[in-house]
């Protein structure tokens, strides 16, 4: 399980760190909101550890923005501020839970595992966006009332969309998400897969479901 804790305190983002390389999980570490920005666009991460005090802006808005564009992952507020109002403010805009600091590990490590059995009990099977509707069970996709026939590595890559809606893709994340790579053959083989995608879903220009970013990858609109 990959966890990205978003804490401005070094040495409290080290030891939340370490203590989840103890019992298995990944953490990787960033100190601002920009940077939880970028390393959250860049992969997915399973869950999020989020301080509120951040030195570029506040971490409810970063949530907030999180939310909004679709991001449905576990998202932990470990803060400071421990006042009830802060508490239900975090949780109405999001949160799946709140710990007040100073905390215990133990507690923390229990808390991140609740979650994630939670959130592995609840998976969305079926997505939607605009015309389209896929359902990773029947493996089925359809346009307008319509079903679209597409080939596994298609249908692949629509579900990472579809799961990622609202968010830049970038070339590598796809390629290793869909090709299980990182060489560049796999991602120009990405540029073949996006038109046949595009020429199967969109059957009028007006119509368009991604946005290509040059030089960067692609966007569900």
């Amino acid at each position: 399980m990959r966890i990205l804790i978003v804490e401005d305190d070094r040495k409290v983002g080290q030891f939340i760190e370490r203590g989840l390389s103890e019992v298995a999980y990944s953490g990787t570490l960033v100190r601002t909101c920009a940077e939880a920005r970028d390393t959250l666009a860049d992969s997915p991460y399973d869950a999020i550890v989020l301080d509120l005090g951040l030195p570029d802006g506040d971490g409810l808005q970063l949530l907030r923005d999180w939310r909004s564009s679709g991001f449905n992952e576990p998202v932990l507020i470990l803060s400071a501020r421990d006042a009830l109002q802060d508490k239900v403010k975090g949780l109405n805009l999001g949160a799946d839970d709140y710990l007040a600091k100073p905390f215990s590990l133990e507690e923390l490590i229990a808390r991140i595992r609740s979650l994630l059995r939670r959130q592995g009990g609840k998976k969305t099977t079926v997505f939607e966006h605009r015309a389209i509707k896929l359902d990773l069970l029947a493996r089925t996709v359809e346009v307008e009332g319509k079903r679209i026939d597409l080939t596994a590595r298609e249908f692949s890559l629509l579900e990472l969309f579809m799961q990622n809606q609202g968010r830049v893709l970038t070339r590598t994340m796809i390629a290793e998400k869909v090709w299980d790579s990182h060489s560049d053959l796999d991602t120009n083989l990405l540029d073949v897969y996006m038109r046949r995608l595009r020429k199967k879903l969109e059957s009028t220009p007006d119509k368009q479901y991604f946005k290509t970013l040059r030089g960067v990858g692609y966007e569900m609109i």
